[in-house]
């Protein structure tokens, strides 16, 4: 803020601004000389301020990412189809810069917003047939499209700046041998087939959109995701990998993940397809190792194929097949990883 003040009021503004800094008193007294400063205060951060619309807030991702626009004081839009589940996740004492809405009530919401964060998907890892894997399907395209057409329907004015919508690394199919990074091709596969629907989706945004793509792996943190899963099964069979072991398992914890998609709406340098993976995916045997030992429990006796597939049916092959998927692009961008190997990502999850 440009202002004219006396020298008086002058040395008080760089006090206070810069209160290290002692500067001496002024050699002339009688009179006031009246010059300009620039006093800059505090009050410009708010400039930054967001309001994020997300879909999938619910969700093991979702709500670590409510968390964090809240606590760094931005406002969050929560688009919902069940405004009594969100409620109870997001209580308004806890979460008093959150506005929870309905269907109905997304284009409102979307009008206005500085970006949308589209997360929202049935889990995969449950037991598939052919209606869940349907489902699995349409409640990504679904969802994005209806995002996409709001956002387009908006005027520029008003028009959300960026739309981060998640993707997977299930995008790149499954080896054991091949590396992936963004520039790889898709697999073959129905989860590659869901992915190529999911990402072709949200690419419909308007040309003024700015659009990042998170191929997300295996998420890693407490109360939920992978390691929710994958404990009582690894407990039960005396803490052995799932299947043959040699299948790549590209992870990320829940804190980077969080801290990919909040970077992705800030920095405009963050477009098109981002790996939301640690830089070191480890085969599943030295993730169950470094489990084991985290647990203090043995890891020498692997969970049989069968026992995967009576739980999840066809949905085991996400386990027992995988993918080695490094984060290319988020290095380029010099994006900061807390934890880039596994033990130190399960040591914080578990100790």
């Amino acid at each position: 803020m440009l202002m004219e003040i006396s020298g008086a009021t002058a040395m008080t503004c760089f006090n206070t601004q810069f209160p290290s800094l002692q500067l001496p008193p002024p050699l002339f007294t009688r009179e006031a000389r009246r010059f300009r400063v620039w006093c800059v205060s505090d009050q410009s951060s708010k400039g930054n301020q967001m309001i994020i619309s997300v879909t999938g807030a619910t969700g093991f991702i979702g709500r670590r990412l409510v968390q964090k626009l809240q606590a760094e004081n931005h406002s969050v839009h929560v688009l919902t189809r069940s405004k009594s589940k969100a409620e109870l996740i997001f209580p308004v004492k806890e979460f008093p810069g959150v506005k929870i809405a309905e269907e109905s009530e997304w284009k409102d919401s979307i009008q206005g917003s500085t970006g949308i964060v589209n997360l929202a998907g049935l889990p995969i890892s449950t037991r598939w047939s052919s209606e869940i894997k349907k489902e699995i399907k349409q409640s990504r395209i679904r969802v994005t499209s209806k995002v996409v057409e709001l956002i387009n329907s908006t005027p520029g004015d008003i028009q959300p700046k960026v739309l981060v919508s998640a993707t997977a690394v299930g995008y790149y199919g499954t080896s054991e041998t091949q590396v992936f990074d963004e520039q790889s091709p898709s697999g073959k596969d129905y989860l590659a087939e869901v992915c190529r629907e999911w990402e072709s989706t949200a690419l419909k945004a308007n040309g003024d959109v700015r659009v990042a793509l998170i191929r997300i792996g295996v998420v890693l943190g407490k109360d939920g995701g992978a390691l929710a899963k994958m404990i009582p099964l690894f407990k039960m069979f005396a803490g052995g990998p799932l299947g043959s072991g040699n299948q790549w398992f590209s992870w990320i914890h829940l804190d980077d993940i969080v801290n990919l998609i909040y970077e992705a709406l800030s920095n405009p340098s963050y477009k098109g397809v981002i790996n939301g993976t640690a830089p070191n995916p480890v085969r599943l045997s030295e993730l169950c190792e470094q489990l084991g030992h985290v647990l203090a429990r043995p890891s020498w006796l692997p969970v049989p194929d069968f026992a995967l597939k009576a739980v999840l049916g066809e949905g085991a092959s996400v386990v027992l097949e995988g993918q080695r998927v490094v984060p290319t692009q988020a290095k380029k961008l010099g994006f900061s990883f807390k934890y880039s190997y596994v033990k130190d990502a399960l040591k914080a999850i578990i100790s």
